[in-house]
């Protein structure tokens, strides 16, 4: 019996996904467990198994088609086979764009002024209409209409000339205005976005190149945008003495030599080790505002920024307050590293997985920046460089000692300045004694 595959959901928050290739097309032989496809989300890449063994019947969509979730990729049956009842719907296309009998030509006379902005000259509104929507310059097309008129069929004739494009070159074509090459890199020489080269636009000469934004980058632009817009966000800056996490690094890039510690532990370990000390201590932080209810949580789960090659991600390290330093210091290398290469859990990406997160920028010497929330989350902490300053040692002895930058940024709706200032400086008081022993 056929079997159809889907695209799977990678997480509530996707919406569509990217393939990437594809490992078997129809006719193919497959048998259950091979590779059908790879396709990567905006933030991580997957591979779909075959959950049976027979024939590719169908195949719908190509690499770098850009697929909805749950719809249809492929039918897997035996030779033969009748899949028509699995043959997914086309949808019907609007009143307006069905074949109808074309108006006289007295009220295109009427209407040309507005019938197209694509091409001078005389063009019937469908035609226009459809050379916009697909990038058709129609400004060399001769028409074979009326007086020269160019119709829908001149524009249907180009059309079928072209060759086949993905979705996604096909919306970037029509949106910025690019004509397609005549082959593509794609299978079958099928143009994909990446085709659409910047030469295509004319560009030569310009003094600048207009570039769309990625999928993640406009998921990050937008999850920014509405963090500020929608929250009271305040932010304290205070300085940590770091001679203790200093001296515990200093003796811990020692141990792995002598075997007596299995991990690397960084600093920035270390400070969200003391962070998770202090949300103990201060478990309102530890909460998401919901706009006329506060949730606290009983557990923490730490998000923790990342920098990756496609933009910044923010894992969640679930249940942290459950784990030692060095269990800790292993679980956000693991998770760095599945970002990086996009093997991560999406799930664990959502600000609502977090409800803390720790951004560290001091590994590029910035002394001093204002973290966004996480919302629904309550507060971020970004964490800065470690920079000399002066210290009173007692008995009027100063010295010069390294300080390290931490900038809690809080809503002011779900915290007091008052609690989220002695929230920071007990996250300093617990980097200034850190003394945690490295066993498991």
């Amino acid at each position: 019996m056929a079997v159809t595959v889907i695209m799977p959901k990678q997480g509530q928050s996707v919406e569509s996904c990217i393939i990437t290739g594809l490992g078997k097309k129809k006719g193919d032989t497959v048998r259950k467990g091979e590779i059908l496809f790879s396709y990567e989300t905006d933030k991580a890449s997957f591979e779909e198994e075959s959950p049976a063994d027979g024939v590719i019947l169908a195949s719908f969509h190509g690499e770098g088609d850009e697929v909805p979730v749950l719809e249809s990729m492929m039918i897997i049956g035996e030779p033969g086979e009748d899949i028509s009842a699995l043959q997914p719907k086309e949808r019907e296309a609007p009143e307006a764009e069905k074949e109808a009998p074309l108006p006289q030509e007295r009220t295109f006379e009427a209407a040309a002024p507005r019938e197209s902005s694509v091409a001078t000259g005389f063009i019937t509104p469908r035609a226009g209409k459809l050379a916009e929507k697909h990038a058709v310059d129609t400004s060399a097309l001769t028409g074979s209409g009326p007086q020269g008129r160019i119709t829908e069929k001149d524009v249907l004739d180009v059309l079928q000339q072209r060759p086949r494009m993905t979705p996604l070159a096909q919306k970037r074509a029509a949106e910025e205005g690019i004509s397609p090459p005549a082959f593509g890199t794609g299978l079958a020489g099928t143009v994909r976005a990446a085709d659409l080269s910047a030469s295509s636009r004319n560009v030569c000469g310009k003094e600048y190149e207009d570039r769309k934004i990625s999928n993640m980058r406009k998921i990050i632009a937008r999850a920014m945008h509405a963090s500020l817009q929608n929250s009271a966000q305040l932010t304290h800056h205070l300085g940590a003495d770091a001679r203790k996490i200093l001296e515990f690094r200093k003796k811990v890039k020692t141990m792995p030599d002598e075997r007596q510690l299995d991990c690397n532990i960084t600093l920035n370990d270390m400070i969200c080790y003391s962070v998770i000390r202090a949300l103990k201590k201060y478990p309102n932080v530890n909460t998401h505002f919901l706009g006329d209810s506060i949730r606290y949580f009983n557990k923490i789960h730490l998000g923790l920024a990342v920098d990756t090659e496609r933009g910044l991600m923010v894992p969640v390290v679930r249940n942290a307050d459950d784990l030692s330093i060095t269990g800790l210091a292993r679980r956000c290398k693991e998770l760095a590293a599945a970002c990086r290469n996009g093997s991560v859990n999406p799930d664990i990406l959502s600000s609502e997985a977090g409800t803390f997160t720790v951004s560290n920028l001091g590994n590029y010497g910035v002394e001093m920046f204002t973290p966004v929330i996480n919302l629904p989350q309550s507060a971020i902490l970004g964490v800065n460089t470690i920079v000399p300053r002066p210290k009173d040692l007692g008995n009027g002895v100063y010295a010069f000692v390294p300080f390290i930058g931490l900038s809690l940024t809080y809503d002011h709706r779900a915290l007091d300045g008052g609690e989220a200032t002695r929230f920071l400086k007990q996250i300093a008081v617990e980097i200034e004694n850190f003394d945690e022993p490295t066993g498991e």
